[in-house]
């Protein structure tokens, strides 16, 4: 019987590498010119850290994460997000000690029991930063103007920022008492899930996917609408410094995003592409999450970026991306000179050249038309090129010849290096 790939995960092949290297190296080097480190994190986590962190209500939680318990008894789960994860380093590793704001990214796989569809799988890949121990909306436009950077150095078009502030523990209380009134007629038509979110935490059930819930909830109160002063200051605030970068957002009274760690600012790139028109990217404020996990009460705020999702949109905007690189160089050897050319690949490769050579016995014939797919330029070793160590490199892309010498490696290796 063959065995495949369990369902909600794939093979990223080596065709495709180059693709997901780029969008990978471009993130990084957006994240350093902000003052970004990257930090790793266990791929699982005891589970009380999810439970605590991401909340007991969420989707996430009650009905996507991968949970098992170890020989010792232990309760661990594969990571469904990178925040929590990163918070606990944060805490456990003394970071607080650090000069503020402590700047983190992070580029994972994560897991969720989800509904495989096209861009979404149950193993995935997450790219996101995080940003500790600064309380104003300045370091919320930051992070956006990063994202925004790194979507323009991708060549990303047709994107649009949707912001929205969900308030504090202070205004968010007053809000959950209004949005009670307003759902408790309907509690008949909201879903199962729905009603148990209705006592514990009903803000979530604005975030439920159930079509008949998303239609009670359209015309329920906002919570923008009934802030706090502090966080309705913090929310201009934003906005005055996203003008100032140049940052034109659409005001979403709808985000309010799917973990209960968040605070005040969230966030969501949409795409407006046709045909894929969707969230890309999203994240907040969590001013609560570091004290919930067992810090003391620090600010944070972050984002998580799909990778899939990412590399989706990119393909559906048709935009260039670099395909596998070519090799420089392939020799290709005789049946009596199979043991000079290893020799001089290993001499080259330690000279920092790739190089690619038959080790399965093919014909020159077939050689040289592997050597057409794979490489550059192609140098056929024989008895002669062997003996007097005069051959010719040969330009795969327009058939011109240049006289090389093999015993003169250095001079060959900067020529190639051209």
């Amino acid at each position: 019987m063959k065995i495949s790939a369990p369902k909600g995960t794939r093979d990223i092949l080596p065709a495709e590498i180059t693709r997901w290297q780029r969008v990978e190296r471009v993130f990084a080097e957006t994240c350093a010119n902000y003052g970004y480190q990257e930090i790793r994190v266990p791929t699982f986590e005891y589970t009380e850290l999810f439970e605590r962190g991401v909340g007991d209500t969420t989707d996430v939680v009650t009905k996507e994460m991968y949970t098992f318990t170890d020989k010792g008894g232990r309760s661990l789960t594969l990571r469904p997000e990178g925040t929590a994860g990163v918070v606990r380093a944060y805490i456990e590793n003394g970071m607080a000690s650090l000069p503020s704001p402590v700047r983190l990214f992070y580029d994972i796989t994560a897991f969720r029991y989800e509904n495989v569809q096209k861009g979404r799988y149950r193993e995935f890949h997450q790219f996101g930063a995080e940003a500790f121990g600064a309380e104003g909306p300045a370091v919320d436009a930051e992070l956006i103007h990063l994202l925004q950077q790194y979507f323009t150095r991708l060549g990303l078009k047709q994107t649009s920022l949707h912001i929205n502030s969900i308030g504090c523990p202070v205004c968010r209380a007053s809000y959950n008492d209004l949005l009670r009134d307003y759902l408790r007629p309907y509690l008949d038509t909201l879903c199962e899930t729905c009603n148990v979110r209705f006592e514990k935490n009903p803000l979530r059930v604005i975030d439920c996917k159930v079509e008949r819930c998303q239609a009670v909830t359209k015309n329920a109160p906002a919570l923008l609408d009934n802030l706090c002063p502090d966080c309705a200051e913090h929310f201009a605030g934003l906005q005055q410094h996203l003008k100032l970068l140049g940052i034109e957002p659409v005001i979403d009274r709808g985000i309010v995003r799917g973990l209960d760690y968040y605070t005040r600012t969230v966030f969501e790139f949409v795409s407006e592409h046709v045909g894929t028109q969707g969230t890309i990217c999203g994240g907040g404020r969590y001013d609560g999450l570091v004290e919930s996990i067992g810090g003391q009460p620090t600010p944070g705020i972050g984002f998580a970026l799909g990778v899939e999702r990412l590399l989706m949109e990119l393909e559906a905007q048709e935009l260039e991306l670099p395909q596998a690189p070519l090799l420089p160089l392939y020799l290709a050897p005789l049946p009596t000179t199979r043991d000079a050319t290893a020799l001089l690949c290993a001499r080259l490769r330690e000279r920092g050249i790739g190089v690619a050579t038959d080790l399965i016995g093919r014909s020159l014939k077939a050689q040289l038309k592997y050597a057409a797919k794979t490489a550059t330029a192609v140098i056929v070793v024989g008895d002669t090129e062997v003996e007097t160590g005069n051959a010719k490199l040969r330009n795969l892309s327009d058939g011109s010849e240049t006289e090389v010498n093999l015993n003169d490696l250095d001079t060959l290796a900067e020529l190639l290096k051209k």
